[in-house]
């Protein structure tokens, strides 16, 4: 068996490596500076690195994402004894313009310089994203640098299962995939479930549209979720784990599946983990892209080869889970949380946000904004704060009319209450969830019936079809929205759309049906007078 990992070791030599180059070149290799051309413009910084004759004095490193996606690619250089730039568009001439420029003739290129002083850096406070742009991925030792498995460490060696679990109690998280269940209630009952084994899963479906909180995560700090999932299997009596992804995330399968071999291959899973007794195995299950999978009891399904259709409730996953098992299932974001819940308690962790919803929250931001990709915000910041500072603003001189939070499950926010603090409480009595994390963002121009129409498409075809309310409710409810917005529509569609919104809520069998027509209830409680306007010109029409 061999050696496990020696964490103090590690981060010596990794400093020591890094401190021998008197410039390093952090470049955001995520997917979305990815898709814009990082990969050409890392290969030209490359070549101008080896022309220029400074392989001793550039450290070139890929790292993950920096936030500010659609400024990317995104480069960050650092001169050894604090200087730092950041530069923005980093296309190939620019790429190899800052090697021969910068770096060697110390000429900054004021042009592309992104100051990192500007609100939407300054107001987030990163914990699940501390580490975006700052490590490299694909090297545990980089993570170990950064205080990579010192929770887990601190756990195994100097608490209890019960000590875990009182300080995620304390802390006051609560589920980031949506529901907003308090985690340390849910990982109780998994520790007080009888049976020698249990299961743990994390859940990385991430359907909604715009939405790509957890990918982040599991692409650019795979072994933070991992230490986290250790954590929890270890505080709930775990031996167990999965960790589901979807198909369309490639590269997170990837980078998963590589972390867990390092992982087991420096004792950080596997069989006496660091020395202890303590004992996990973890293993990627892939899905097959169906949004429902993201429901607790399809995913179930669809890790032991089922078809992934929910089933009733209860019994609950942590009484019988997979293969009949006690199994908690927690979101990827949730188990991102743990190793700062465990390094630095959970009263700090409470500390931030507000007293019912606590600690950060990660936000994709989409839409009409001027600034465009993930944030960390603590719980309880003003949606007006995310818009205007954070997000920019909207382009192009025009004015908010509405914010969709929770994605196809969630609603929309009108102007008037862009000061909600977003949090579970508030953006529930507005009508909208948090959801995972998406935020997409309207401008006048937006018609909000399109708006319905656009998420109850999504949910008629992502539905499973197991239940006739959401089959068969979400195709009618498309079809009345269709009439409304092509002008054809009467206001007895416009009565029949309502009165199916409430059927196909109070009956559908899982959440997806349930939560199906909240964008259309809240457009129309908000936005009413537009579906009007559209019935009003049938009728202009008609005479």
């Amino acid at each position: 068996m061999a050696t496990p990992i020696d964490l103090h070791e590690v981060a010596e030599r990794e400093h020591e490596a890094r401190s021998r180059y008197p410039w390093r070149l952090k470049a955001c290799a995520s997917t979305a500076c990815l898709s814009a051309g990082a990969g050409a413009s890392m290969t030209a910084m490359e070549h101008a690195v080896e022309a220029s004759d400074l392989a001793l004095d550039v450290q070139l490193i890929p790292t993950g994402c920096m936030g500010l996606c659609s400024r990317g690619p995104l480069v960050r250089l650092l001169q050894r004894g604090g200087e730092e730039t950041m530069y923005q568009n980093v296309t190939p001439d620019l790429g190899a313009d800052i090697i021969r420029r910068h770096v060697r003739d110390g000429q900054i290129v004021d042009d592309s310089v992104l100051d990192e002083h500007i609100p939407f850096f300054d107001s987030q406070q990163r914990i699940v994203l501390a580490n975006g742009g700052i490590i490299n991925p694909d090297r545990i030792e980089s993570y170990v640098a950064h205080g990579g498995y010192a929770a887990l460490h601190k756990a195994l060696t100097s608490m209890t299962p019960e000590d875990v679990l009182e300080q995620v109690r304390i802390s006051g998280i609560r589920g980031r995939g949506g529901a907003g269940y308090p985690t340390g209630n849910k990982w109780t009952l998994l520790a007080a479930a009888p049976g020698d084994e249990k299961y743990l899963v994390a859940n990385g479906d991430e359907g909604d549209p715009g939405a790509y909180m957890d990918r982040t995560v599991m692409e650019d700090d795979p072994h933070r979720l991992l230490e986290g999932m250790a954590i929890a299997a270890y505080a709930t009596g775990a031996s167990k784990a999965f960790i589901y992804v979807r198909a369309e995330y490639p590269r997170a399968v990837e980078r998963l599946d590589r972390a867990i071999r390092v992982a087991r291959r420096n004792r950080l899973l596997g069989r006496r983990i660091l020395d202890t007794d303590f004992n996990l195995e973890i293993a990627v299950r892939i899905g097959a892209g169906a949004f429902v999978c993201g429901e607790e009891t399809a995913l179930m399904a669809s890790i032991e080869g089922r078809r992934g259709t929910p089933q009733l409730r209860p019994p609950y996953p942590t009484e019988r889970g997979l293969w009949g098992a006690p199994t908690m299932i927690n979101n990827v974001e949730t188990l991102a949380n743990i190793p700062a819940i465990v390094n630095n308690g959970g009263e700090w962790f409470a500390s931030i946000g507000t007293p019912n919803s606590t600690g950060t929250k990660v936000f994709a931001l989409a839409g009409d904004l001027v600034n465009i990709g993930l944030i960390e915000v603590p719980m309880g910041t003003t949606l007006r704060h995310i818009v205007e500072d954070i997000g920019g603003g909207i382009p192009n001189g025009k004015s908010f009319k509405a914010a969709q939070t929770g994605g196809p499950s969630g609603g929309c926010i009108p102007a008037d209450h862009l000061d909600t603090p977003v949090d579970y409480d508030s953006l529930r009595q507005l009508g909208s969830i948090m959801g995972s994390g998406g935020l997409i963002v309207m401008d006048e121009d937006v018609q909000m019936p399109d708006v319905a129409k656009f998420f109850m498409e999504f949910s008629m075809d992502e539905s499973c079809g197991k239940c006739t309310p959401c089959r068969a409710g979400t195709v009618q409810m498309h079809g009345l929205l269709n009439r409304i917005t092509d002008g054809s529509g009467t206001a007895r569609d416009l009565r029949d759309l309502e009165h199916l919104c409430q059927v196909v809520r109070d009956t559908s069998l899982c959440g997806l049906g349930q939560s199906a027509p909240n964008p259309v209830v809240s457009t129309l409680h908000y936005f009413r007078h537009e579906y009007e306007a559209l019935l009003a010109e049938r009728e202009v029409v008609d005479a």
